[in-house]
């Protein structure tokens, strides 16, 4: 491919910001969705063999944040439209039922199947149904507490709830019916339901249950829905501790950082496409400061395109352009997470921070990145604290997604390059 430098006078910017492809945003696909092809495969296996009424699991997605969960999660998404699923998608919350979210991501998968299916009483049936899951609250809330209103909401469904099925309260006996009942629909119609969970290590421990009841289920009678989830490196712990037999229920993908093929992919192809080219040493160094996690590799990539005059974009682009995508990692991926902890956690992920170094050092790995997982009694240590006593800010800090524990007496960073960041903040 000719060079761009050889169409325009050195007087004209080559490398137009209004032209700049890269995308650093939350759940924002990417100009280019590189290095995820092998879960794009297996995905839509599971479509078919589904389609043939082979048995197949559903599908757990974990990782870090910022390694393009989300962004996967809809494109699958993408790929159970493509072939006529019926589909629906929620994002799970630590103070929300599973009842409203999943009833509104089911009443939007019946719709699509709906228009291909030769009997509208069949439909009507099956709304019924739904309405009454919707609007059945548990007697009581979590901890005994009354049901929050939001909990109560009624769907705008223009037939009568039907009595007797998905109402009885108890959520696991409900979802399986529920669940059951969508599955025969699309039964009806050829095809299938897929439910896209995301956030899904947030459910409540009585609806993690309820969902792996419900998919224990489908799976035996080899009923047509699946259930695609996505969350933190501990959402298996999550299903673990709701049904022991979770482990073998869901097939489970890792989403991990890209390597260097991909990640030079993820910046070269959009690149390429706007007649603009990198030099080695750019994508060395871009490589270097994203470490490859996707979110970092689009915040580099936007800021470098931003500050090159011309093509082929060089590393010293690379170096004036890192501190603009630093300043805004800073604030947008880092600092506001980091608003968000007491200061009582703010100096356990303080102390977090320096031993994962230390960790990452005792491992033969002295990468400012790695940030490894610590010891929570190394922690306690640090600060001089029984452990006991640091158990609040610990679980608080889960409950807010800073932190995981993927083995018991360990935590480290939901967030890639987060020790690396606190380390550089002021006490």
């Amino acid at each position: 491919m000719s060079s761009p430098t050889a169409r325009w006078p050195d007087t004209v910017r080559c490398v137009d910001p209004v032209r700049n492809p890269y995308a650093p945003g939350a759940g924002q696909r990417p100009p280019e969705l590189a290095g995820r092809g092998r879960e794009l495969d297996v995905f839509d296996i599971v479509l078919e063999r589904i389609a043939r009424g082979r048995p197949e699991r559903s599908l757990m997605l974990t990782g870090l944040r910022g390694v393009g969960k989300t962004v996967l999660l809809n494109t699958l998404r993408s790929q159970a439209i493509n072939r006529l699923w019926g589909s629906g998608k929620i994002e799970a919350r630590p103070d929300q039922s599973l009842r409203r979210p999943v009833a509104a991501a089911l009443h939007m998968a019946v719709r699509e199947l709906a228009p291909r299916h030769r009997a509208p009483d069949r439909i009507d049936a099956f709304l019924g149904v739904l309405k009454a899951f919707a609007m059945r609250a548990a007697p009581t809330g979590r901890g005994g507490a009354a049901p929050k209103l939001r909990d109560r909401w009624q769907p705008g469904i223009d037939v009568p709830a039907s009595s007797g099925r998905a109402d009885s309260g108890d959520i696991e006996i409900d979802l399986v019916e529920l669940l059951t009942d969508a599955a025969a629909v699309a039964s009806d119609v050829g095809t299938g339901v897929a439910i896209f969970i995301d956030e899904m290590q947030d459910l409540g421990p009585e609806d993690v249950s309820a969902l792996c009841a419900a998919c224990h289920e489908l799976s035996q009678i080899g009923a047509p829905l699946i259930v695609v989830g996505a969350g933190l490196p501990h959402l298996p712990a999550v299903l673990s501790a709701a049904k022991s037999y979770s482990e073998r229920l869901f097939r489970y993908q890792r989403i991990d950082r890209l390597d260097r093929i991909a990640a030079d992919q993820a910046l070269c192809a959009p690149a390429e496409r706007e007649e603009v080219e990198y030099e080695p040493k750019a994508l060395d160094l871009l490589y270097e400061k994203s470490g490859g996690y996707p979110y970092f590799v689009q915040a580099y990539g936007k800021a470098t395109w931003d500050h090159a005059p011309r093509s082929p974009i060089t590393a010293a682009d690379v170096r004036v352009a890192a501190p603009e995508a630093e300043a805004e990692l800073a604030v947008g991926f880092f600092g506001s997470r980091f608003e968000r902890a007491t200061p009582a956690e703010r100096e356990y992920m303080r102390a977090m921070a320096t031993l994962s170094l230390v960790e990452a050092e005792a491992g033969g790995t002295i990468r400012d990145d790695m940030d490894a997982a610590v010891p929570t009694a190394e922690i306690a240590r640090a600060l001089g604290r029984k452990p006991a006593s640091l158990s609040p800010a610990r679980d608080a800090l889960i409950k807010k997604g800073l932190i995981y524990s993927g083995e018991r007496g360990t935590v480290a960073f939901t967030v890639p390059h987060f020790g690396r960041y606190l380390r550089t903040q002021p006490a």
